[in-house]
């Protein structure tokens, strides 16, 4: 062979191999897109045109090197870690009432391992495929029906949890500015009608604004610290109180007791069973829900990698399975019996310190409130301009159009949370079981992972995960039409 013909050889190989990297997809040089627009221009491909293929050992392997992440482990921490606590906590100590110590904390364990295998499957999705985005894996599954399905379901729960936090500072802000400002209530700021207009427009709106999701982490933070001294407040006063009358919760609102016999009111139960218990299931069941927050993290991650996403995973996870059990030990260890839905409520309403942890808990539900708006305004970016590049009139009014919808719907409508309970009944096992599941079944080629193989059985397992999660759906709707039926209210969720 002449040296003539392995120079031209050479430069054909890279002039095709330049003309691949370049090659256009729906009009748009998609390298170069992603290069001038980050990750905002990563939320609007389509799979196969913003990933690079790598060799190892003779296997191709999907790299994500189309957007180099720029936010910090501890960062991601943080925002998983914001997205995943939520108003629930306040009914864990009634849920270990109802189930007992023991009960409880299996439950929770295996909760927080069903969830972890959650998150497991929705990474081993987009690393097979290379698309960090819940509605293209949908789109990748089953076409243009499975990302409107998996964008719908994302934007219907997230919105439900933005309706939940503002009705939450809608009916306790009041009270506590009415606490530390006495016979005030005749003046409009004690209307949470015109506060949750304020806390949205002066808080929630410029954060919303932000151009990805990883500058929220220092928000974040500050969010968990507040539910750490709401936990440092119930457990100081465990050790401050006696049992149970001599509680200062608030007596206008009768409570009823769990247990039939008064001598059982003082007395922590190890296993516990009663109608009540089933009611609990499905509400731990969604203690960790975090999944629509799971791949926009994974983005914007620096150094990022299946491994490293699992990791921020998992010690998020493991921080709010510590801070849910020590909540519900020590608040069920406070009251026994007489714990109530809302723990919260427990306490008394002119207690300096509880009116403290108050505050601190509306503030960290609000700061949560733009973690959750990015989900989805990554769907609506996804099914209304997918092939768009980031524009910042569209991440405005986006913004604008989500916080304007979620504070009428609070305002005018009384029953909302009602409503988006039984929403998020179908929402968050869609979210956390369902889809994860089936995504994991149609992306992962056989090859990799046969369905009947006896040595290698992740999609067996995969389909009893679907499986549970529709067991889940049907317990949550039917408990919820319970409630609506006989008017009993269950402990608040996610």
């Amino acid at each position: 062979m002449s040296l003539q013909t392995v120079f031209f050889g050479g430069l054909l190989g890279i002039v095709q191999c330049k003309m691949e990297l370049q090659k256009p997809s729906n009009g748009h040089y998609v390298l170069n897109s992603i290069l001038e627009n980050g990750s905002d221009a990563l939320e609007n491909t389509t799979e196969g045109d913003t990933f690079l293929p790598s060799k190892s050992n003779g296997k191709t392997e999907t790299q994500f090197t189309d957007f180099e992440g720029k936010t910090s482990f501890g960062m991601s921490v943080f925002n998983l870690s914001n997205a995943i606590i939520g108003s629930g906590i306040l009914g864990l100590a009634y849920a270990m009432a109802n189930t007992g110590i023991i009960l409880f904390v299996f439950l929770l364990l295996f909760i927080a391992v069903l969830s972890a295998y959650s998150i497991h499957l929705l990474l081993e999705c987009a690393g097979v495929v290379g698309i960090r985005a819940y509605e293209q894996l949908g789109n990748h599954a089953f076409g243009q029906p499975g990302k409107i399905l998996a964008a719908c379901i994302i934007t219907m729960h997230n919105i439900g949890a933005m309706s939940s936090y503002l009705f939450i500072v809608k009916m306790e802000l009041p009270h506590i500015i009415q606490g530390f400002l006495p016979d005030n209530s005749d003046y409009w700021f004690v209307d949470g009608r015109y506060l949750i207009i304020i806390v949205s427009v002066l808080v929630i709106f410029p954060l919303a604004l932000m151009k990805q999701l990883g500058y929220l982490g220092y928000t974040s933070g500050f969010s968990l610290s507040c539910m750490v001294f709401f936990l440092i407040a119930v457990i100081y006063k465990k050790f401050v109180s006696e049992c149970p009358d001599e509680h200062t919760y608030n007596k206008t609102v009768p409570t009823e007791s769990i247990y039939n016999s008064t001598d059982d009111m003082c007395e922590a139960k190890l296993i516990t069973i009663n109608p009540e218990t089933a009611f609990t299931i499905p509400i731990m069941a969604f203690a960790f829900v975090c999944h629509p927050e799971v791949l926009p993290i994974y983005t914007e991650l620096k150094n990022a990698s299946k491994k490293r996403m699992q990791n921020v995973a998992n010690i998020s996870i493991l921080a709010m399975f510590v801070m849910y059990l020590l909540t519900a030990i020590f608040g069920y260890l406070t009251f026994y019996g007489n714990v109530e839905s809302e723990l919260l409520n427990m306490y008394s309403k002119n207690d300096t310190l509880m009116l403290c942890v108050r505050l601190a808990v509306l503030i960290a539900v609000t700061l949560t409130v733009p973690v959750v708006l990015f989900p989805i305004r990554r769907a609506v970016l996804q099914l209304l301009f997918p092939d768009k590049p980031f524009h910042w009139v569209r991440h405005i009014s986006i913004a604008v159009c989500l916080l304007f919808l979620v504070n009428l719907l609070v305002i005018f409508v009384p029953n909302i949370r009602d409503i988006f309970g039984f929403i998020g009944a179908t929402s968050a096992p869609s979210l956390i079981f369902i889809l994860p599941g089936i995504f994991y079944i149609y992306i992962v080629p056989e090859e990799k992972e046969p369905l009947k193989s006896l040595l290698k059985r992740p999609k067996i397992q995969a389909i009893a995960f679907v499986t549970l999660g529709f067991i889940f759906m049907i317990m949550s709707i039917t408990f919820i039409i319970i409630e609506w039926v006989t008017g009993k209210k269950m402990s608040g969720g996610h």
